[in-house]
């Protein structure tokens, strides 16, 4: 029985090397886990499964260069980080509808209703829908992210790849913008 090689042993194996089974071990290890998460973030059960494939194939054909001590050794939020990034560039070519039904049927399919889901419950939907539509991409991209989707003003930023300050005047500058049209 072989030993079970480290995340950064099978990151260096497949990057450097070009090794299948290490790409496919680390496959195996992470793709449910990846899946998972990012079923968390998207109702689209195609777009996930588009957006974790690209993420291994970004890691096998070395367009995401893994480089352990930039990742702080870390290959589950580096794979995180990739598909994160895939999924925003797949969302923002989607168009406005598609987010809005996608952010929508994520509000139907939680068991645990938040604050933001009762607010939202309560406004008509047409309005809300017109309201969303009408913001701009990156102030809806910042909403899905901190309201929708519950990260924080860093994790946002992250995703989004901005800085933190930008991602608060963003969602500052939404919720004023919906709050003038809904009222």
């Amino acid at each position: 029985m072989s030993e079970m090689r480290s995340d950064g042993e099978l990151l260096r194996a497949v990057t450097a090397d070009g090794d299948r089974g290490a790409f496919e071990e680390l496959y195996r290890r992470y793709a449910p886990w990846l899946t998972a998460r990012m079923r968390t973030r998207c109702a689209d059960v195609a777009l996930v499964d588009d957006v974790v494939q690209e993420t291994f194939l970004a890691v096998w054909r070395g367009t995401a260069r893994w480089r352990e001590d930039a990742a702080g050794a870390d290959a589950a939020g580096w794979l995180w980080r990739i598909a994160s990034r895939r999924l925003v560039d797949a969302l923002r070519g989607a168009g406005a509808r598609g987010r809005l039904r996608q952010a929508l049927a994520r509000l139907r399919h939680r068991d645990e209703v938040s604050a933001e889901e009762r607010v939202l419950a309560g406004v008509e939907h047409g309005d809300l829908a017109g309201a969303l539509v009408r913001l701009a991409p990156e102030l809806r991209a910042v909403l899905q992210a901190t309201v929708v989707d519950g990260l924080t003003t860093r994790e946002a930023a992250v995703l989004l790849g901005i800085p933190p300050g930008t991602v608060k005047t963003r969602a500052m500058r939404a919720r004023r913008q919906l709050r003038e049209a809904l009222a």
